[in-house]
């Protein structure tokens, strides 16, 4: 749900800084930044743009804000899961892993005794190559994009923040 509304979010401002630009308003180009540069221009933004477009952009970031703190209040929630699992505590202690990461890991994982290996759950997410083999001979296959896309995102995320530090 969080990530439907980020991506809704996104959209939303998008629109409304593409709007503006076909009437000759630039903005910055960061969200936080384009949104603030909007909420400081508004004055001149009345004299410029016509007066049914000037309601609509006060609509729309009114909408924007509403869907930011609908973002808020889930990250609230899933903070507040995080802190009642012992799971996602001692799995967010690891580096590159957060909050979202965390309790990403353990909604998806379950119960942790379903898996022989953390190679067999990296294969389960997508992370590694899956595994085949009879004889003693083991046969590694393609990495496959079965697993969950956002996990193995967070995933890939956290270990670049943590490459990029070191």
């Amino acid at each position: 749900m969080r990530l439907s509304l980020i991506k809704f979010r996104t959209m939303q401002v998008n629109q409304l800084r593409g709007l503006l630009y076909e009437f000759g308003i630039t903005l910055k180009g960061s969200r936080q930044a384009g949104l603030a540069e909007i909420q400081q221009r508004m004055v001149e933004l009345e004299e410029i743009v016509p007066a049914m477009l000037f309601v609509a952009t006060k609509e729309q970031l009114r909408r924007i804000d509403e869907i930011e703190a609908d973002i808020q209040h889930i990250e609230r929630r899933i903070k507040d899961w995080q802190k009642q699992q012992t799971a996602c505590r001692k799995i967010a202690e690891i580096p590159g892993v957060g909050m979202l990461t965390a309790t990403a890991l353990v909604a998806t994982m379950g119960e942790t005794n379903c898996f022989k290996s953390g190679r067999e759950f990296a294969a389960f997410v997508g992370l590694v190559p899956r595994q085949n083999g009879t004889g003693g001979k083991v046969k590694l296959l393609g990495i496959s994009k079965r697993g969950d896309t956002y996990l193995r995102t967070l995933l890939i995320h956290g270990a670049r923040a943590v490459m990029f530090i070191a």
